[in-house]
């Protein structure tokens, strides 16, 4: 993975594409702590102090900016360019168990995944995950947005802390993989994206982008 900081002209190019453009699918307020996603686009005045970073992968590129109130939840908006030549399946559209007892709407961007670092961080994700073990009744399969090659796929949320203080430190991590169709089913369309039921196998062969570490207190990414 190689991550890059854009300049100063490029920086402000890409917060105001991110924060002028809408979410990646339908969605809605969602009815648990720590998650929230308005089907609205924000304002730009409402992500004054955005910070931008840019992660480049094997047949893609995320274009992501972070803000922070001063207690206030992490809002994350991000662009994800396919560049290679071949279909990908994004796994920003959470699970099937979460669409099933409507926790969740087909086709908005998912309830993140999140875990502490060890060290006063916490990295929050959306990618596939296995199967739990021993596998439940109704599986929590994950679902993934298809995208072209050119083509690209934008999506926000929100986040805050269910217990506790801040974190000092946050980072986001992506899952994307190629499109093989013998590992993905049922296609449908919502909120104008077209999202598959892809097979738990694909949380070992994903490819997991991670952006720097945000600093909360800098509100700015910091170095590796």
């Amino acid at each position: 993975m190689r991550t890059r900081f854009p300049c100063a002209g490029v920086r402000q190019a890409l917060l105001a594409a991110l924060l002028a453009a809408g979410t990646g699918g339908a969605c809605a307020h969602a009815d648990h702590a720590g998650y929230d996603q308005a089907n609205e686009p924000m304002e730009t005045t409402t992500m004054p102090e955005a910070a931008a970073t840019t992660i480049e992968g094997d047949g893609v590129r995320i274009e992501a900016a972070f803000e922070i109130d001063d207690g206030g939840p992490l809002r994350v908006r991000y662009r994800v360019q396919n560049t290679g030549g071949a279909d990908l399946a994004v796994f920003d559209r959470g699970d099937r168990h979460a669409v099933l007892t409507k926790r969740q709407q087909a086709g908005e961007v998912g309830r993140p995944g999140f875990h502490e670092d060890g060290a006063g961080g916490l990295v929050l994700s959306h990618v596939a995950r296995p199967l739990p073990q021993p596998g439940p009744t109704l599986p929590p399969t994950p679902l993934a947005a298809r995208l072209a090659p050119g083509q690209a796929l934008e999506g926000s949320f929100g986040f805050s802390p269910l217990v506790g203080d801040q974190p000092r430190r946050l980072r986001w991590c992506l899952g994307v993989a190629a499109f093989d169709e013998a590992q993905f089913r049922s296609p449908e369309q919502a909120g104008g994206v077209e999202v598959w039921q892809a097979s738990f196998a694909l949380a070992e062969s994903q490819q997991r982008l991670c952006t720097p570490w945000f600093d909360v207190a800098a509100g700015a990414f910091g170095a590796e």
